[in-house]
């Protein structure tokens, strides 16, 4: 008796029909490419409707901006060295306000008598106003390389510290049940409950101290009037001589640099937290 086996196939992922991609980066792309249209129009209305013929000097028009700026290398070339200088300074500080901002909560999320000894200090950092401490991160550190990272650090780490100490914290009280049930060890509480609850909340918190180390940089530069300038210090020089090209053009680059900080790490937060917890693609 012959025995016959019948394989059942699944049916094959349908391909993307390329039209199909192109249609959906298309369509993904028209805010986008809206926003920019409705900007740089509101930005010709307001040059040659509102702004007398006298004042237009104030804010040129966008093609006279970009098309002077671009044009000429002795404005670009330190420009770009600057911006250079200004992303070096708010990596470093970003990477430092991570590890610090994810150890710190760490330790309060451990021992209730750590958390309710050292949030105040982080609370206080977050409420003194930065420019208050500027100064005097310039007397202690100098105004080199280290007091600008030092601004950035201080402006991105509450975000760390408050986002992964609420991750920690957010593993359910069954979990932790479970966990004491099989009697296993602070390290293993740690890395194998509290911490896969809280990658999506420090993926929060690493794009909003992405985006605050942009802003550390920039103002660490725009007071620290020693060193090699950043793009910071750029902007106080072009503010001070009224180069409004160079202003408005250094201005539109320093948003896309961190418009650019901002997305790599949004792309990570998709990447990582969808694949880990089966977020749906919208």
């Amino acid at each position: 008796m012959t025995t016959v086996e019948t394989r059942v196939q699944a049916p094959a992922p349908e391909a993307v029909p390329p039209r199909s991609a192109a249609r959906s980066a298309v369509r993904s792309s028209l805010p986008i490419v809206g926003a920019l249209v409705g900007f740089v129009a509101v930005w010709y209305a307001v040059t040659y409707l509102v702004l007398p013929a006298k004042q237009r000097f104030l804010l040129p028009p966008p093609h006279q901006v970009y098309g002077e700026a671009f044009s000429n290398p002795q404005l670009m070339g330190p420009m770009m060295e600057a911006l250079a200088r200004s992303f070096a300074v708010a990596l470093v500080g970003l990477a430092i306000a991570v590890v610090l901002g994810i150890s710190y909560a760490v330790v309060m999320s451990q021992w209730s008598w750590a958390e309710k000894v050292l949030y105040p200090y982080a609370v206080i950092l977050q409420t003194i106003p930065i420019l208050a401490l500027v100064p005097l991160i310039g007397i202690w550190l100098g105004y080199s390389f280290l007091a600008r990272v030092a601004v950035c650090v201080i402006i991105a780490l509450f975000p760390m510290v408050a986002n992964t100490l609420f991750g920690l914290q957010s593993a359910s009280a069954a979990a932790h049940d479970l966990f004491t049930l099989n009697k296993a060890t602070r390290w293993q509480r740690l890395t194998k409950l509290q911490f896969p609850a809280a990658v999506p909340s420090i993926f929060t918190g690493l794009r909003n101290a992405a985006g605050l180390s942009v802003i550390g940089a920039i103002v660490g530069d725009y007071f620290f009037q020693q060193g090699a300038p950043g793009i910071g210090g750029l902007l106080r020089v072009y503010t001070q001589r009224l180069q409004m090209e160079a202003l408005l053009t250094s201005v539109t680059l320093t948003a896309l640099f961190g418009v650019v900080i901002f997305t790599i790490f949004a792309v990570l937060d998709r990447a990582v937290v969808g694949r880990w917890y089966g977020r749906v693609a919208r």
